[in-house]
């Protein structure tokens, strides 16, 4: 193994976009077994998006872990996030642990826009690249449900869990389908993307875009520059102060500088992603407001009152993004929310399974609500 190799494997599979997945069986709606190597897709046809527009042969990816049992109702959906697939989801899965495909019925819908599921470098045109039409967190909870119910017959789910982008199709599941959702645990996420964390977002977009092989989005080839710029601006947000201070970065992950950080890591994570499908998802984000229906008429606060399931909502208190002052605000508007701040110096990247301490927080939380 080379010296990069080892500092790869030191940051673990979040930032190296590596993490292995092992063969497995998912359960038909008959509940008959059927191999399964990685993942699977639902095909729902022409839909019309939040926006308006028609996305036609709209395709989502996914992954389950574990049967459906005979009552339907050990369901459990578990989104994913930015630049994230199921795969990136599997560190918070397995037996003995919260998630445990041994009791549960575990779907990870990939989102619209990462690659797998429609996106810019897979539409074909009208809808290709820079083309790709906007689409919500409402729009991918829409679909999501969908899945559930028309491929799986599931009417009842135990949970919806997510980190950051998963987290805010946790809050939007509660919110449009309460009498289906009986838990939900966002975690390092929010109900809204709020002023702040749109403005952070118009900086990577920016620093992007600024590269002339960008060209507009019609790039005959990757805008490698624009996607290293990218990568640096969000370097600096998804970890905390403290994190640095304590130089974590070396005694944790094993970097010898902040220059082998970035490009040795974190600026090949970002390049292994097609310039359009990082833009995509990074409007799916600054979109998102959970409100922006029309039951709810933008009214925040009614509509985090329609999330009627059981709630634990974690935030980091080291998070950039999602600070917990957010938090409380969205858990005092729930009616059976608790917050739970994450104690952790790991930023955003506390709800990424890669500090063995956070992720034993996270799970140790997702068994005690699952217990209710």
């Amino acid at each position: 193994m080379d010296r990069r190799q080892v500092l790869v494997a030191g940051c673990g599979a979040v930032l190296a976009a590596a993490c292995e997945t092992q063969p497995h069986q998912v359960a038909t709606p008959a509940g008959a077994l059927r191999p399964m190597s990685d993942h699977e897709i639902f095909q729902a046809g022409d839909i019309t998006l939040q926006s308006g527009v028609v996305l036609p042969a709209t395709r989502v990816a996914y992954r389950t872990h574990g049967r459906l049992n005979e009552a339907r109702n050990n369901a459990i959906v578990y989104p994913t996030h930015y630049l994230g697939t199921h795969e990136d989801n599997a560190w918070a899965i397995g037996p003995g642990m919260a998630l445990d495909p041994e009791k549960y019925f575990i779907i990870i819908p990939n989102m619209l826009g990462n690659g797998l599921s429609s996106s810019p470098s897979n539409t074909p045109a009208p809808f290709d690249g820079p083309r790709f039409p906007l689409v919500t967190v409402r729009d991918n909870v829409l679909l999501q449900h969908r899945l559930v119910t028309e491929l799986f017959g599931i009417t009842t789910l135990a949970l919806v869990t997510g980190h950051s982008m998963g987290a805010l199709q946790s809050f939007q599941w509660g919110a449009l389908f309460p009498d289906m959702v009986q838990r939900i645990a966002p975690f390092c996420g929010s109900a809204r993307t709020s002023r702040h964390n749109w403005l952070f977002l118009e900086g990577c977009k920016s620093a992007l875009v600024a590269d002339a092989a960008f060209a507009r989005g019609d790039y005959a080839a990757p805008p490698v520059t624009g996607i290293r710029a990218f990568a640096r601006v969000y370097a600096g947000w998804a970890w905390s102060q403290t994190f640095f201070r304590q130089k974590l970065d070396r005694e944790r992950l094993g970097m010898p500088s902040m220059e082998d950080f970035l490009t040795l890591v974190w600026e090949p994570a970002f390049q292994a992603h097609d310039a359009n499908n990082l833009l995509a998802m990074l409007a799916t984000w600054q979109a998102a407001y959970i409100s922006a229906d029309p039951r709810f008429d933008g009214d925040f606060e009614k509509a985090l009152a329609a999330i009627t399931a059981k709630a634990t909502v974690m935030p980091c208190r080291t998070d950039l993004y999602f600070p917990p002052e957010d938090s409380e605000i969205e858990v005092s508007h729930m009616p059976h929310a608790e917050l739970r701040v994450i104690p952790s110096v790991w930023g955003h990247m506390a709800g990424s399974g890669m500090n063995p301490e956070d992720a034993m927080f996270i799970n140790a939380a997702l068994t005690e609500l699952l217990a209710k």
